[in-house]
This record gives C-alpha cells, sequence and structure tokens, in this order.
C-alpha cells in the first residue's frame, strides 16, 4: 500500500469515526439524561422506558429509509444529512420543559443515529482492502467507545453541578462538524463506479425483495435475527444502567461513577476484536463475544455486592462492545455494492425494533415487579440466540473481495 494511500484510509477512518463518535456520545448521555429526568420531571419507570424506545423508533425508521436513499444517492450524503439531523436535534431537545415535546424530537434524533451507523460502515468497508477491511471497521465501531466516554464524563461532571439540559447543548456540538464532512470526506469508490445506474428510478423498495433473493435470503435471515438480539439485549442493558445501579442501592452520583469505570472496558473490547477479526474470523469473534456478553449479563443481574457488579458489568461493556465492532464488519460483506446499503439498513432496522423492545420490557417488568437478575436472565438467553444464528447460519467472510 502506498503512503499516500494509508494516509487517504487514515483521514477516512478519522473523519468517519468521529462521526460515530458523535452518535455515541448522544445515546450515552441519553442514559444519564433518563436517570436525571426521572428526578426533576418525576417520571414513571415505564416514561423513562418509552423515552429509549422512542429513540429506538426513529432508529430503525432512519436505518431503512437512509439504508435506501444510501444505494440513490450515495453513502457521503446520507452521512451528512443524518449527522445534522441528530445534532441538531439533540441541541433543541435541551429547550423543552415537556416530556411529549422531548419525545418527538428523540424520535428525529433517532432517525439520524439510525441511519448513520450503517452508511459510515458501507462507506468504509467500501474504501478499505479485504485483507484489512475487518480491522478497520472494529477500529471505526471503537470510536463509540470514546463517545461513551465522554459521555459519561459530561454526564458525571456537568448533569449534576448544570443540569441535563447543559449535556444535551454540548452533544449539539456535531452540526458544526457535519459542514466540515461536506468538503472533506470522499465518497465510496464502489458507490462512484455504479453511481449512474443507483440513480435509475426505480422504486428504492424494489431493493429490500432483492435482499431475499435466493442468493442472499440464508444470510439476510442470520443477520436479522443476529441484530435484533444485539441491539434488543445492548438496549435493554446499557440505556439502564445508570438506573439499574440506582435501584441496586447506589446514588445518582455513585452509579454515573461506576458507569463511567465500566464504560472505559469498551475500548479493550474494541481493540482485542480488531486484533483477533483478520486472524480468526468474524465468525469466531462474533461467537465468542456474544457469550462473554451473555455469562456477563447473568452475572451482573445476579451481583449483590460492589466488586462482582463492577467486575461483570467491566466484562460486559468489554465483550459486547468487541461484538458491536465484529457487528458492524460483518454486515456489509453480504451484500454486492447495489444492495449493500439496502442490506446493512434493513438489518440495523431489525435491529432497532429490538432497541426499542427491550427499553420497554425493562420499564414494564421492574414495574410488575419482576426482579433485575431475571430481566437480565431474558438478556443473556437473547444474546445466546444472536450466537447460534451466526454458527448455524453464518458464513465466514473474512477477507472476501466486495463486488
Amino acid at each position: 500500500m502506498s503512503k499516500t494511500t494509508e494516509i487517504s484510509k487514515k483521514k477516512l477512518l478519522g473523519i468517519a469515526g468521529l462521526g460515530w463518535m458523535f452518535d455515541a456520545m448522544d445515546v450515552g448521555i441519553l442514559s444519564f439524561v433518563i436517570a436525571a429526568l426521572k428526578v426533576d420531571w418525576g417520571l414513571s419507570v415505564t416514561q423513562m422506558g418509552w423515552i429509549g424506545s422512542v429513540n429506538s423508533i426513529g432508529m430503525a425508521v432512519g436505518a431503512l429509509l437512509f439504508g435506501l436513499m444510501a444505494d440513490r444517492i450515495g453513502r457521503k450524503k446520507v452521512f451528512i444529512i443524518t449527522l445534522l439531523l441528530f445534532s441538531i436535534g439533540s441541541g433543541l431537545s435541551a429547550l423543552v420543559t415537556t416530556l411529549a415535546l422531548f419525545l418527538v424530537l428523540r424520535f428525529f434524533i433517532g432517525m439520524g443515529l439510525g441511519g448513520e451507523l450503517p452508511v459510515a460502515s458501507t462507506l468504509v468497508s467500501e474504501s478499505v482492502e479485504a485483507h484489512e477491511r475487518g480491522r478497520v471497521v472494529v477500529l471505526l465501531e471503537s470510536f463509540w467507545a470514546g463517545g461513551w466516554l465522554i459521555a459519561a464524563l459530561i454526564s458525571y461532571f456537568v448533569i449534576p453541578s448544570f443540569g441535563w439540559q447543559a449535556a444535551l447543548l454540548l452533544s449539539a456540538l456535531p452540526a458544526f462538524y457535519a459542514l466540515y464532512l461536506r468538503l472533506k470526506l470522499p465518497d465510496s469508490p464502489k458507490f462512484q463506479a455504479i453511481k449512474g445506474k443507483s440513480e435509475q428510478r426505480e422504486p428504492m423498495f424494489k431493493k429490500i425483495g432483492q435482499i431475499w433473493a435466493k442468493s442472499y435470503k440464508k444470510q439476510t435471515a442470520m443477520l436479522w435475527i443476529l441484530w435484533f438480539s444485539v441491539v434488543f439485549s445492548y438496549y435493554g442493558m446499557f440505556l439502564w444502567l445508570p438506573s439499574v445501579m440506582v435501584m441496586k442501592g447506589f446514588s445518582l452520583i455513585q452509579s454515573f461513577e461506576y458507569v463511567l469505570i465500566m464504560t472505559v472496558a469498551q475500548l479493550p473490547g474494541y481493540f482485542s476484536a480488531a486484533y483477533l477479526i483478520e486472524r480468526f474470523g468474524r465468525k469466531f469473534v462474533l461467537i465468542t463475544y456474544l457469550t462473554g456478553t451473555a455469562l456477563s449479563a447473568y452475572f451482573f443481574g445476579n451481583a449483590e455486592g460492589l466488586a462482582l457488579l463492577l467486575t461483570s458489568g467491566i466484562f460486559l461493556s468489554f465483550f459486547n462492545l468487541g461484538a458491536w465492532g465484529a457487528l458492524y464488519a460483518y454486515t456489509p460483506e453480504h451484500y454486492p455494492t447495489e444492495i449493500r446499503g439496502t442490506g446493512s439498513g434493513t438489518a440495523a432496522a431489525i435491529g432497532r425494533v429490538g432497541g426499542i423492545l427491550g427499553p420497554l420490557l425493562v420499564g414494564y417488568l421492574v414495574t410488575a415487579g419482576v426482579t433485575i437478575n431475571i430481566i437480565f436472565l431474558i438478556f443473556c438467553i437473547a444474546i445466546f440466540i444472536g450466537a447460534l444464528a451466526v454458527l448455524l447460519l453464518g458464513d465466514e467472510t473474512k477477507q472476501k473481495k466486495l463486488v
């Protein structure tokens, strides 16, 4: 690889990664804002669950709509649109005083978030060589940990002193960054090569039928099961993490502090997955890290003392986010360029349906008096189902040449 190409790859990873980091910052801050809003607005547990779920409804719509648009107008344009949508929405949500208006804005913010993630991973997948594609996409996903870390720091230092509104205003800063992206970010070379064909006026939704054609139906079924189980468990567990810590008897400030410690473990989770994914393959990393996530979820739900709670929480972050990195590397590799955005976007949209149900389920089960250990057992089982789908239906795509 030439020095120029290496610089270009690093530039692409940096630009796309920062957009990814801002996404994570918004989702991370939301988990802390939900805990703060319970105090400020006197929300019930069910209402808290709805905040996370409305966000995921928006993400489902955004992943589907913007995934289709990425195959029509290009990855770069959609990346910028989604980044602006969630950034501006986050800033406006700091100004509202009612739950109803907050939920409306969270829907539009979710659309931006849900659309940006699969489009960014598709763009990067199509722009690097096969022998390092998995590693680079997992490194792209590692920016998510950086965003969560910033969110945890902002929430720990800003929310107690200045309120949740200040934290949301800080998360709106990416709107300015989107303008920089327009000038600096190259579009996918593979999309450029088929640009004329992609702009033919066939209905966008026709492409959804193409991903269920005989050649792709097995991998589409596998990806939909995998995405649903991963997103269902992730949003059910992580959006509730600060609140679960409070339910286990810790103060709001203590819960923020302990979640911050757990969040740090996301980075080695990503980096270890990036190291292993080109050596042992996508299936190995996904099955191993999902199994680790499931076991960690079980122990976290049953933990009574602080030591076990922190240890299992750290492993939960490590394995879960490592699995996320492999998931984003694995998904675009199953489809040709003409339907890659659609295939990745629809899989993510199905996942977001799980993200709608996960937080709602926690809210309703807690209200019904179901214990935390039973709730986390449900997530444990869901993750095992995802790992089983990869084992039985998944093909290895390591170093597969994209067409």
